[in-house]
């Protein structure tokens, strides 16, 4: 939203004065935020709540307030923004971690020809089959499918996160049974 487009009773008030200080305003929202997209998208924020203050009349002080409001509240948005980004960041990085370690190391030789694996692919299809279904698709979509678990979360209906536990639960309970298999001297 650009604050020339919000209607307010002082909107005449507005372009001067953001033309007469926007420019260190935006200097100070980058020297804030990780880039000058987010320094823009902050400043913008940070404008239209003084601009909606000012039209509800909840706005206390008059023009010589706004300044200090707007550089409190750019300071806030910038803080809220960077906390955003730093959880997404952490969301993300948990899911690469969860594919590249859950399952990217086990050999699930479900369509190779060699005889050595026969008994290990047996005891895996076994094992898959008796799986909670929940799991098992889970996993037959990730490495069959070929399918990341964003798409396999939307596909099934559940986050992002629950198709990565689900696949990680499924993968621990089939180690288990070559474990055991291993133990029992079948493998």
């Amino acid at each position: 939203m650009n604050l020339a487009t919000v209607k307010t009773p002082d909107q005449s008030r507005f372009r001067p004065w953001l033309e007469e200080h926007g420019s260190k305003l935006l200097l100070f929202a980058r020297q804030q935020t990780r880039s000058l997209a987010d320094a823009e998208d902050v400043l913008q924020d940070a404008l239209v709540k003084l601009a909606r203050k000012v039209e509800e009349g909840t706005f206390l002080g008059d023009e010589g307030a706004w300044l200090s409001f707007l550089y409190t509240q750019i300071r806030r948005e910038a803080i809220d923004l960077g906390r955003k980004e730093d959880r997404r960041r952490k969301r993300e990085e948990k899911v690469v971690k969860d594919e590249t370690s859950l399952g990217r190391n086990i050999e699930m030789p479900m369509f190779e020809e060699s005889e050595s694996e026969d008994e290990q692919r047996r005891i895996l299809v076994q094992g898959l089959e008796r799986l909670p279904k929940k799991f098992a698709e889970v996993i037959s979509m990730k490495l069959w499918g070929e399918r990341t678990f964003a798409e396999i979360g939307e596909a099934l209906g559940v986050s992002l996160n629950t198709a990565a536990s689900r696949y990680r639960y499924g993968i621990k309970a089939l180690r288990n049974e070559l474990a055991e298999a291993r133990d029992r001297g079948d493998l």
